[in-house]
């Protein structure tokens, strides 16, 4: 508690991203402000043949200058985007290895994954199955597992608060998100969360072929055009992003830059698929994260959707946003920079929160690339960033498992959006 009495805000002090299209938080949100499209034809040897063949790479990652051998040798990918992307996080933060809390035991680690470490996984097995069990590592036990980005994140920065793994589908990213919150109102001082995925290696895409939301259109211009009627489903994507969120009395009191409040959240779950029924699910996880972050519909100034890409997704989300804002939902501006990037599973709705911090920062809604038309009543940003003042953004994401989530985030330190005399005041 406060000094109030209250439970303290948990704010955003850091942010880290590893992404398609940008390899810092800088990089990231210039691409995203301009609508850069970075999909393209999948490069990864041993995918040639498969029918999936376009996502979203992050080239150019050389994880051995980032982490320790020590580390990289028992660790998946995965792994590697989310160490990686903490240490970002951290140092952005002013908690980097110079100025680390005395107090190990005042930081926690939550992460998301989806998917796990399949490339790891299946380098490993292919040793057993065509040299042997000796050839097999001690850390194919632990290196594919949903929980091994937290483990290894918190092993090499010392963190021995509150730790755990949201081991989920897409909306588990906005469930980290949470989770990390209500650690910090209980007392935590310092929480580490976020989700990182690295779907694109030929076992793990063979796993995905038999979802039918997944695009196998060639064209990585058309590969991913949500909410328009040429929808023909997703792409995926690697990478992803790590936030410190903190008590906010004890970042101010250390001098750090408080970023955003997490405000709200809310889910739900409508079953796998069932497109239809996620209307109603995402619709209620709205309402339940505007009553926690005590925000009035009409208070939203940016929505970041889900943009699933299947028509009758879409059309649920669209919906959803109808039936939980009413008439501000066809006003408000709704954008889903993640058509440039791909969708990262449960990296995907981190990735979407870190845009929308920086939305808030910089007072413009990003671009949804390669989409140009749209066949719903949303006013969906196109083409190009439009300047606007946002204090509060709603996120969304919906899993292909049937989970529904929603975060209301606030920028800065506001814990309320001001009134809008003061806002014509200003």
């Amino acid at each position: 508690m406060s000094s109030t009495g209250h439970p303290p805000n948990a704010v955003v002090t850091g942010m880290g991203v590893i992404a398609p299209n940008g390899q810092n938080a800088d990089a990231f949100w210039k691409s995203v402000r301009e609508g850069l499209g970075v999909l393209d034809r999948i490069s990864r040897e041993g995918c040639e043949h498969l029918p999936l063949k376009v996502a979203g790479e992050v080239r150019g990652f050389d994880a051995s200058a980032l982490i320790e051998e020590r580390f990289l040798v028992q660790t998946d990918r995965f792994s590697h985007y989310a160490m990686a992307a903490a240490s970002l996080a951290l140092n952005e933060a002013g908690l980097g290895p110079d100025s680390a809390p005395e107090d190990p035991y005042s930081i926690g680690v939550v992460t998301a994954a989806g998917s796990g470490g399949g490339e790891f996984g299946q380098r490993e097995l292919q040793k057993l199955w065509g040299q042997g069990s000796k050839f097999v590592g001690p850390y194919q036990s632990i290196a594919w597992f949903y929980a091994a980005s937290t483990g290894q994140i918190s092993i090499r920065g010392g963190f021995k608060g509150p730790c755990g793994v949201v081991a989920s589908d897409e909306a588990g990213g906005l469930d980290s998100l949470a989770h990390a919150a209500r650690a910090v109102r209980r007392g935590t001082a310092t929480m580490l969360v976020g989700a990182a995925e690295a779907p694109l290696a030929p076992y793990s895409m063979v796993c995905q072929l038999g979802y039918p939301e997944l695009s196998t259109v060639e064209d990585p211009s058309r590969a991913y055009r949500p909410f328009t009627s040429a929808a023909c489903g997703f792409v995926p994507a690697e990478g992803g992003a790590v936030l410190v969120v903190e008590d906010e009395n004890r970042a101010r009191d250390r001098g750090a830059a408080v970023r955003a409040t997490i405000a709200g959240h809310g889910a739900t779950f409508t079953g796998g698929s069932r497109w239809d029924r996620s209307r109603e699910g995402l619709a209620r996880a709205i309402r339940v994260a505007l009553d926690e972050a005590a925000c009035a519909p009409e208070e939203i100034d940016v929505v970041f959707a889900d943009a699933l890409g299947v028509p009758e997704a879409d059309r649920a989300e669209a919906l959803a946003l109808a039936d939980a804002l009413g008439a501000h939902a066809a006003r408000v501006p709704v954008t889903a920079p993640k058509t440039g990037i791909g969708r990262g599973y449960c990296a995907a709705p981190v990735l979407d929160t870190v845009a929308a911090v920086l939305a808030m920062e910089h007072g413009q809604v990003p671009p949804t690339p390669n989409v140009y038309d749209i066949c719903h009543d949303l006013d969906l940003v196109m083409s190009r960033a439009r300047p606007a003042e946002l204090h509060t953004a709603l996120v969304l994401s919906r899993g292909l498992m049937g989970s529904n989530a929603a975060l209301v985030v606030r920028r800065g330190g506001e814990s309320a959006r001001p009134s809008r005399a003061g806002r014509r005041n200003t």
